[in-house]
């Protein structure tokens, strides 16, 4: 019986095939009829036919790699596998990479506790955390060194990870600790650049093309993961492109959406700022975050490397990225509503919510429409028409905005006619459409009735 479902490989002789060799041998019979071979002919060709079949063949075990005599052709095949090896990709890659790879410190005056311990040796923390200067380690995050420039070797980091530092510091490969120094940062993209000194570096990230990534494609997450320094994670893209809500201040309110790179790799606290290398070795994204609900595993998110080339380039250029700038804090309409039926059905009049909806930039460093925890509340008798349901609630106007005579309490329902249901929508529509020194027509609502004011949008200050 053949090992062989197909009858090709099969021992078995079909009745075709029979009739079709006996045609085959009619033919040779009378094709030669009339020549006659001796029997040395007929020795020295079988001889030939003999040699030649076991060269071959022992070609075709050796890979014709011994003793340079055989084809190059014949063993190309054997080293291409070799080459193709996803297990010595995945070593290359990585050895490629982690040199430029760095832990980042985030070091600030924390007040000490209640009962008188120190706060930079807890167990969060580490052990001999707290500096000489009296800093303790605040937070822990990785980054990256993709430029050497006068001396200086330039790393890309996240802003979450040196947010409110008073100190930086950069742990390289070798476990060597340099202060760095913040370029530049970006609370909307999380995104920040540092600065350390580049003697004796060597090494930088190469930059691949993140647009060019495919669902299914493996890449690997280098980082600081709970303070394990130089820790590889290895996943699959899970998607492309995928947008989600960002609460820039945390407290539960969107007011930005961020386009990243989802993968199934590990991404643990720590690896935020890293870099997401392809099976190249070429870095495809900045880890960033993961979402992390009970029963939630292998769903982490990277920023886009081409989506953050430009910023990067930005953030060393200004130190900031420019973007253009309305002046006013707000508050969702929709997140009123919800305070009021809350405060109504509690006994309440809703504000004394901890959280009032203002846009924030935590800390008041994001150059945008938007800015800091402004705890002013609406009243609760905001006069608007029964049909107006969605738009932006102005708790502070402030530069542009407050020169064009905007107010505590307007609620703005359009921008250039455009209709903004919230705060998200505001920035996006400033962000993806105008720019520093254009005009823009406000339509709002003050005490019930529509208005209408058109103005330039401005830069914001440093605070």
């Amino acid at each position: 019986m053949s090992l062989f479902d197909d009858e090709f490989y099969s021992t078995r002789v079909s009745r075709r095939t029979r009739w079709a060799n006996r045609d085959k041998k009619s033919l040779s019979s009378s094709s030669w009829r009339g020549r006659k071979w001796s029997n040395t002919s007929i020795a020295l060709t079988s001889s030939l036919a003999s040699a030649l079949v076991a060269v071959l063949l022992f070609g075709l075990f050796t890979g014709f790699d011994r003793g340079g005599s055989a084809a190059a052709g014949l063993s190309t095949p054997v080293t291409a596998v070799k080459a193709a090896d996803p297990l010595e990709k995945t070593i290359q890659a990585a050895a490629k990479v982690r040199p430029a790879v760095v832990s980042i410190i985030n070091e600030q005056s924390l007040p000490s506790s209640a009962d008188g311990s120190d706060p930079g040796t807890s167990p969060d923390s580490g052990s001999a955390d707290k500096g000489s200067d009296g800093l303790a380690q605040a937070a822990l995050g990785s980054g990256f060194i993709f430029e050497k420039v006068k001396g200086k070797a330039l790393i890309i980091t996240n802003y979450h990870v040196i947010a409110d530092a008073e100190a930086v510091k950069a742990v390289l490969s070798d476990g060597e600790t340099r202060d760095a120094k913040i370029i530049g940062k970006d609370q909307i993209t999380d995104l920040a650049v540092l600065e350390i000194d580049g003697k004796g570096i060597s090494t930088v990230a190469e930059f691949g093309d993140s647009d060019r990534l495919q669902a299914g494609q493996w890449v690997m997450a280098i980082g600081n993961p709970l303070g394990l320094s130089d820790s590889l994670s290895m996943g699959i893209v899970s998607k492309t492109k995928r947008v989600i809500p960002v609460s820039l201040s945390q407290d539960g309110v969107y007011d930005w959406e961020q386009e990243v790179i989802q993968i199934d790799a590990s991404i643990n606290q720590g690896n935020s700022g890293g870099p997401l290398i392809d099976l190249d070795g070429k870095v495809v994204g900045i880890n960033s975050m993961k979402v992390a609900d009970f029963g939630v595993e292998g769903v982490g998110f990277a920023i886009p490397s081409d989506a953050a080339m430009p910023i990067v380039q930005d953030l060393l250029k200004y130190g900031k990225v420019n973007r253009p700038y309305l002046g006013v804090y707000t508050m969702d309409l929709q997140q009123y509503f919800a305070q009021q039926a809350a405060g109504s059905a509690g006994g309440s009049n809703g504000s004394g919510d901890s959280g009032n909806g203002a846009s924030p930039d935590a800390g008041g460093n994001d150059p945008s429409d938007s800015g800091d925890d402004v705890q002013m509340p609406p009243p609760p008798d905001l006069k608007l028409p029964k049909d107006v349901k969605s738009g932006v609630i102005v708790l502070q106007a402030v530069g542009p905005a407050e020169k064009a005579g905007l107010k505590l309490n307007d609620v703005i329902v359009k921008l250039d006619k455009q209709p903004i249901g919230s705060t998200l929508d505001l920035r996006k529509y400033l962000y993806d459409n105008k720019s520093i020194g254009d005009e823009i027509e406000v339509t709002f609502y003050r005490d019930g009735k529509k208005e209408t004011t058109t103005f330039k949008l401005g830069e914001k200050a440093e605070d």
